[in-house]
């Protein structure tokens, strides 16, 4: 089997499209937004992850305490839409987490013309991230997000 088509395989069931958000007062707009790719595995699986790490030619492995498993993450916007993205859009993902991804890509892009610095952009960048199928607990809600960010351009 062909390396690309595994890996993306692969991801359609174990990887993970992420937008998060942290305040940021310092900022102009008051939010800092941060895509990240990432996989979790077990340390008995950690070998794909190096596998991931080497095919990708970026990112990094870390553990991760909370839940006690090893972490292939991408946070760099640069290589995610030089190395992840262009991946995923010619081996394309066949289950829901096709939808994150276009969203994830969207919001990529919009960062990559400094739309995230904008009062209109980082909305944009918001409420894209907020209809991505996110299992995990997020820290604001969309309303919070959006206060920010008023309370910023008053």
């Amino acid at each position: 089997m062909e390396i690309a088509s595994y890996i993306t395989g692969f991801i359609d069931g174990e990887g993970s499209f992420l937008v998060s958000f942290s305040i940021r007062p310092k900022l102009k707009i008051g939010i800092e937004a941060r895509p990240s790719f990432s996989v979790s595995q077990h340390e008995r699986s950690k070998a794909i992850l190096e596998e991931l790490q080497r095919f990708f030619d970026c990112g990094g492995i870390r553990f991760d305490a909370h839940d006690q498993t090893y972490k292939y993450e991408v946070r760099s916007l640069a290589e995610l839409i030089s190395k992840i993205i262009p991946h995923f859009n010619q081996y394309t993902l066949h289950t829901s987490k096709r939808d994150d991804f276009q969203l994830f890509s969207k919001i990529c892009e919009l960062m990559k013309i400094k739309e995230h610095r904008t009062d209109h952009g980082i909305r944009q960048i918001i409420d894209l991230a907020y209809q991505m199928n996110n299992l995990g607990a997020r820290r604001y809600t969309k309303d919070d997000l959006l206060r920010i960010v008023s309370k910023m351009n008053v």
